[in-house]
This record gives C-alpha cells, structure tokens and sequence, in this order.
C-alpha cells in the first residue's frame, strides 16, 4: 500500500510532462472545494433562516393556547388555571383576552384627520411584554395607578407607523364586540344605534415592539395589561389560556393531554397549528434540500471522475510502464483510487475553510441584506453546524471514491503493449 501512496501522490501533485497534469487536478480540487462550501452554505443558510423565524413564531405567542368553541369569552376560574399549570410538561400558564377593534390616532399637526387602522388588542400578564419588548419600557413599568388614565398599550412598528404614533402619544380604540365577544352589529341598525354601540376609549403608546413579521403581526396585534383591558370591556372575562412547555419536542403529546385534562369544552392548539402556513411554508423549503444537495455533490463528483479519466490519458505510459515491472492491475486500480480521495480530501478541506469563512464574514458584518417584508429577516441568517460539514464532507468523500471505481478500473484494463505504444 506504500508503493501505491506514492505512486499516486507522485501522479496527483508532481508534474511529469510538458502538458502539466497538476493543472488539471487544480482545477478539480478548486471545483470540489466550491461544490462542498456550496453545499455547506446551502445547508447553513436554509436551517439558520428555518430557525429564526420559527423562533420569532414560537417567542411571540404561547406554545399552547385553550379556547373553548366559537373563539366565545368565557368566566376565569382559578381551578381551570391550576388544572392546566398541574400537566405534566406544562411549565407556565396565564389567562389572555383578545379583542377585535378599530384604532384612530390623533390629528396631525396639519389640522388634517388622524389614521385608521383595524387591530387585535391582546390582554396579557404585564410581565410577559419583556419578551417583544427587550430595549424598551415593559408594560408592567408603564401602567399608571389611575384606572380611569389612557390604557398603556404596546403596538407593533408596521402598525406605529400605519397610524403616524410613537412612544407616549395617544389613540382612540373604537370597541365593536358585545358581551360575548362576537360582534354586535347585525347590519339592520340604523346609524344613531350603530353610533351608540360603539365603545369609545383613550390609549397611551407604552411601547413599540418590532419582530420583523410585518403581516399579520407587527401591523395588527396589540399587547396590553389584561387588568385593564377586562376593567374597560370585560370584567372576569377571558378568550381562553396560554401555556409554555419545557420541551417543543413534546408540545403535541402535551397539548392533547391538556385537551383531556381540562375535558369539555375547552379545546387546545400548538403555535405550529396556530401559524400552520408559515411552518408548511418552511418546510417546503426544506424538503427541496436533498435534490439541491445530490445535484451539486453530484456535479462535484463527476469533476472527480473527469479528471481521473484526464489523468489516465496523459499517464498512459507510465501505466504501461508500472504493469511491464510487475505492479499488479488491482494496485494499479488502487493508485488512482488513493489518487482520487487525495485529491477530494483537499478539495472538502479547503471547502470547508471557504465556507467557514463566508459564514463568519457574514454573521460579523452583514453583507448581504434581504427585503423584510417578504422574509421577515433582514440579513441572511447563517446556522454553523458542525454536523453539516461532517455530513457533506463524508457524502462527498464517500460519492468520490464511489464514482473514482469506473476510471480506476479502466487504467488496470490498460495492456502494457498498447499503453507503452500510445
């Protein structure tokens, strides 16, 4: 096996001839190392931007909500609360309320009317606005004592910036639901009763949250204290709870167990039901992952077995030659299948240093940036995971000496009469 070591790196990285080999093997190696930092950068790419906006999803609402049917508000009970914080794998629980309602901002300094804007507001544990607020005010902080004051509310930039508000002005919220929570209008009223069914009250901006998910999040929910948000609408009432798990990996077991637990007629739903397009969404992306990665690690294999077809060529006679002093065909087959994985080994290393590269260059000053409001990121999002280099590191070596098998096979045919008279 020595003699084959050597033999092939003698064929692989000397040059023997006016025609320069070393060239060709180059320029295979420069192809192997672009195809595995593709495939790298690839994989790196696609799982860090599934990660961030799944973890944008998962830390903006609940793991688990309970509703009971028709989305109807329904009496808080201290029981139900208990019950559901008692389920095993269940962590934390809160009560939530949330109201469908109309926001209008003042009027601009140009005496002109202010903006109007459909919103939900949210009712929630004041505590828990830290986690859309981690630069600004909570709302536990910006609650005034006085009840009958503005209620403190934190919005969503897209909406902020719909309405023309910032941080400290004020908004009227237009309340439209009845007593149950559904809507009170039957469109048989006339205008004085339309008028009077509405329910007026003052808002404060508290803060001003921004996840990047500008549609359906960041321009239409609306986070305030659930105190006094039942104070002014819905006293005792709740739309259902919200429940955190330990473990996302057994969020569904979880979640019907808390279905079973509660019983009738609360029912209960993961974050992954609840935003079901934007996961399905991800996932497509993903699925197309394995065509992507056998079409480049198949073009990078293929770079393999043309330059050892290119190899066998120009070093004909010396096939020839090493066959007339003895070496046997299997040896020969076995010099350019040590030669091919020599040549892959330097091609993945400097691949996987190309790809490390980028990555780190990307992740410290962002050069690349991406539209928002149709990714909801707004730089490329990079996941270094050690397992996809190893993964596409062994794929690639393991393909090459795979695909290496055709040419090896056809330098140990070689006759030593006909190769030493090409």
């Amino acid at each position: 096996m020595k003699a084959e070591l050597y033999i092939a790196r003698r064929f692989a990285f000397k040059p023997r001839s006016l025609s320069k080999p070393t060239f060709i093997v180059l320029a295979s190696v420069i192809g192997i190392a672009v195809g595995t930092a593709a495939l790298i950068l690839t994989l790196s790419i696609v799982n860090g931007f599934a990660s961030v906006i799944e973890g944008k999803l998962i830390s903006f609402t609940s793991h688990i909500q309970v509703r009971q049917p028709d989305e109807r508000i329904f009496t808080e009970t201290r029981r139900d609360l208990q019950t559901l914080k008692g389920v095993p794998g269940v962590v934390s629980g809160s009560p939530f309320l949330e109201m469908n309602v109309m926001l209008r901002s003042r009027a601009g300094s140009g005496g002109t009317g202010g903006n109007i804007a459909p919103a939900m507001i949210q009712g929630i544990d004041p505590r828990q606005s830290s986690r859309f607020l981690r630069n600004g005010p909570a709302l536990l902080d910006a609650a005034p004592a006085s009840a009958d004051s503005p209620l403190p509310v934190i919005i969503g930039k897209s909406l902020a910036d719909n309405l023309g508000v910032k941080a400290g002005d004020r908004m009227m919220i237009v309340g439209i639901a009845g007593k149950n929570g559904a809507s009170s209008i039957t469109g048989k009223e006339s205008v004085v009763e339309l008028l009077s069914s509405l329910d007026l009250h003052v808002a404060q901006v508290a803060g001003i949250y921004d996840t990047g998910l500008s549609e359906g999040f960041d321009d239409i929910v609306v986070f305030a204290d659930i105190t006094r948000l039942q104070h002014l609408y819905h006293p005792g009432m709740i739309s259902g709870y919200e429940a955190n798990v330990a473990n996302l990996r057994n969020l569904n077991a979880i979640s019907a167990r808390v279905a079973a637990t509660l019983g009738y007629p609360f029912y209960s739903y993961t974050v992954y039901e609840r935003y079901s397009n934007l996961f399905e969404w991800l996932k497509l992306q993903k699925n197309i992952m394995p065509l992507l990665i056998v079409t480049i690690t198949v073009v990078a294999v293929f770079n393999i077995v043309s330059t050892l077809l290119v190899l066998i060529i120009e070093k004909t006679k010396e096939i020839g030659m090493l066959s007339a002093l003895g070496l046997e065909p299997r040896a020969v087959s076995m010099v350019f299948m040590v030669q091919a994985f020599m040549i892959a080994l330097v091609g993945i290393g400097l691949g996987n240093l190309l790809a490390i590269s980028l990555s780190l260059i990307e992740l410290r000053f962002h050069l690349i940036t991406l539209p928002e409001k149709s990714y909801f990121i707004r730089h490329v999002p990079i996941e270094i995971d050690p397992l996809n280099y190893l993964i596409v590191s062994a794929s690639v070596a393991l393909l090459t000496l795979l695909f290496a098998f055709i040419p090896s096979r056809v330098a140990a045919s070689l006759r030593p009469s006909i190769a030493l008279t090409t």
